[in-house]
């Protein structure tokens, strides 16, 4: 395995296997291109285990990143600026922690929603690549990888349907901003793999044993927000 495999291998979103590999050059191999391939598959893994709440083990990481960066140059800031976004993003994970414990009840069911949301694609074979990803103002839920295929995931939670379907609050500004979002996250990723857009509603009271929950492939974000989709 190469170093430029590696960095092929993380262009597929396939971040685990590229981590491994740089792991394994790493080893042997402290040159600056090394060190370079390490420092940014480790910040994938460190996005993933924030991701998948292993907090503790974020921290492993970001500590292990720390140590990296004091023997490389980063003239153009760009470790650095990763740096600072892997704080934030351990710090929301952090929160939402709390939030679930502590939070206004309509973010505890928001959260409780997307834990379920993130199991039942991890059952599916899905592998989760972010969570709450954040583009400006903009927001994506879940980003997973089945296959080679980029999935983007909007998680809609309701305790009944007493007054609206979930999949209704998707509505034309919301389908307009998620547009601008996952094409942000392709453009900053260089991902040119095939993607497509689910949604997935949970209907049910917080700690239900037997939420209903409802995974749609494919939805269209593009199409009139008159248009209803169900299957």
């Amino acid at each position: 395995m190469t170093i430029n495999e590696v960095f092929g291998l993380r262009n597929q979103g396939r971040k685990e296997e590229a981590y491994e590999a740089a792991r394994v050059i790493y080893a042997t191999d402290k040159s600056p291109y090394a060190s370079t391939a390490m420092f940014w598959t480790a910040v994938d893994m460190l996005k993933m285990r924030v991701g998948e709440d292993q907090m503790e083990e974020a921290k492993k990481i970001y500590m292990a990143l720390e140590r990296l960066l004091t023997n490389m140059k980063d003239e153009k800031g760009w470790m650095h600026d990763a740096m600072k976004k892997c704080l934030a993003l351990m710090e929301r994970g952090n929160n939402r922690e709390r939030l679930l414990e502590e939070g206004p009840q309509h973010l505890q069911m928001g959260i409780w929603g997307e834990e379920l949301a993130v199991a039942y694609l991890r059952e599916k074979g899905y592998v989760i690549l972010e969570r709450d990803w954040h583009s400006t103002h903009r927001d994506i839920d879940i980003i997973a990888r089945q296959g080679e295929r980029i999935v983007f995931v909007e998680v809609k939670t309701r305790r009944n349907r007493d007054f609206a379907d979930p999949i209704q609050a998707i509505n034309y500004q919301k389908r307009k901003n998620l547009r601008l979002a996952i094409n942000h996250y392709l453009h900053y990723r260089k991902i040119d793999n095939p993607w497509r857009f689910d949604v997935i509603t949970v209907v049910g009271e917080m700690g239900s044993k037997m939420p209903e929950i409802n995974h749609i492939e494919d939805f269209n974000i593009i199409d009139s927000p008159k248009r209803r989709y169900y299957r």
